[in-house]
């Protein structure tokens, strides 16, 4: 499956995808869906794509006008990868690549906030709704209207309690389901 930025300054431009199938790529018909929901929301946020994989949805975020990504992943072939994108697209200054845990990061002390964070791990491992446990404790990561968007596979999909975030809409698009969790 060939990877590319789908829309803005980016459009048309060819993503490295991981070596080896630790990664699952977006398909394009959920990128523009998701860009498509968010529309002129992008332009000028703040993003943190916690799973980072190959980087196309915090790419097609700063394609699209976001004005900062924060791509994170804890594997170094994907920090590769993502490193090799962004400058591919050369959009260096406008994001920063860190390799570490994502659930560490979450539970650590904001250095930022981000309009968006957007939790799409490895499936099938109940790391979505930690990672979204933990997102919904540290709230000082999001902006006052902040949205933590979800993607995984419906069938991963369970209600969750939270404190401080609410279930907004949800899209279902085959094998991907994207949620989007704003503040209370």
């Amino acid at each position: 499956m060939s990877l590319r930025v789908i829309a803005g300054s980016a459009k048309g431009r060819k993503l490295m995808s991981v070596p080896g199938d630790t990664t699952r790529p977006v398909m394009d018909r959920v990128k523009e869906a998701l860009f498509n929901i968010l529309m002129d929301d992008v332009i000028d946020s703040s993003w943190w794509d916690l799973f980072a994989g190959t980087g196309a949805i915090g790419i097609e975020a700063i394609s699209r006008g976001a004005k900062f990504v924060r791509f994170s992943d804890l594997n170094r072939a994907p920090i590769d990868t993502i490193k090799a994108n962004v400058s591919h697209c050369k959009f260096d200054t406008q994001s920063e690549v860190r390799r570490g845990d994502a659930f560490s990061m979450l539970a650590g002390i904001a250095d930022k906030k981000f309009e968006y964070i957007y939790i799409a791990p490895p499936q099938y491992k109940e790391m979505w709704s930690n990672a979204l446990k933990l997102a919904d404790d540290h709230m000082d990561w999001l902006t006052e209207d902040g949205t933590v968007i979800v993607q995984i596979d419906p069938t991963e999909y369970q209600e969750i309690t939270l404190n401080n975030l609410v279930e907004g809409e949800q899209r279902k698009y085959g094998s991907t389901l994207l949620i989007f969790y704003d503040r209370t």
